[in-house]
């Protein structure tokens, strides 16, 4: 997608951004340099040093904190959009979450508290998220969440967060049924492994890394690769994709 004002007039909330080399922040750049005015938040002070500059050098006009845990945070940010915007175009939504433990174990093993607090911040506070939307996107708009390959196939070292992500892009598309006919769209973004801070957590990413960069057809990805395509799901050019996952992987997942 080219063209630097295709976003010109829509305004949209950028969720998940931790620092410089978070795909949330490549993303709210891309969606920024298409023209779209940004609202964007950091999860604690511990990050907010590390989120706010950058929220600063796309001019966002909403900036504020959320866990998206604190349903008062989560209603106090869309009342925001509601004041201050009265309308709301795209939210991309790029969060997830597990408990090391759970995370480095086999799925076997798994705590059912380590599970369902997976499943809460990286799936259902999409769908939290979608329901504080919907009234603000009266003219349709884009609702967006980052997914892995790890949700379709058995990734080594993935553990939990495999069946999170099955989960979420099943969301994806039940949340496009529900949401189609008032012209909201959704749609999952399944980015191929990227060295990022949250990556990080995963046991032997680095592996998945170099497997990505031998065996796809175009070799691995980065940041900048995956912040175009949400610009072009926000855009009306993506007016009648809804319900699909994405994916930004150099062509991994067409592999066996």
């Amino acid at each position: 997608m080219r063209g630097q004002n295709v976003l010109k007039g829509k305004k949209g909330l950028v969720i998940g951004i931790g620092n410089d080399q978070s795909i949330a922040w490549a993303c709210a750049d891309a969606l920024h340099k298409a023209g779209a005015t940004l609202g964007g938040t950091w999860l604690n002070d511990k990050a907010r040093p590390h989120v706010e500059p950058l929220l600063q050098a796309v001019g966002a006009e909403i900036q504020r904190p959320l866990d998206v845990r604190d349903d008062e945070q989560l209603k106090a940010l869309f009342d925001e959009v509601s004041q201050r915007w009265g309308k709301l175009d795209f939210l991309l939504h790029s969060i997830a979450f597990a408990p090391k433990d759970d995370l480095h174990g086999r799925v076997t093993d798994s705590s059912c508290e380590g599970f369902l607090k997976a499943m809460d911040i990286s799936c259902h506070s999409f769908v939290r998220m979608a329901r504080l939307a919907e009234p603000l996107m009266a003219d349709g708009g884009s609702l967006m969440t980052m997914s892995y390959l790890g949700g379709e196939e058995v990734i080594p070292n993935y553990g939990i967060m495999g069946p999170v992500k099955a989960a979420l892009e099943s969301t994806v598309r039940y949340l496009a049924s529900e949401l189609g006919g008032q012209g909201i769209r959704v749609n999952a973004i399944s980015p191929g492994p990227i060295l990022t801070r949250a990556a990080s957590g995963i046991a032997s990413f680095d592996s998945l890394v170099e497997e990505n960069a031998r065996r796809a057809p175009m070799g691995n990805v980065n940041i900048q690769d995956v912040g175009p395509l949400s610009a072009f799901l926000a855009s009306d050019g993506a007016r009648a994709i809804t319900g699909t996952t994405m994916y930004v992987d150099g062509g991994y997942h067409i592999l066996n």
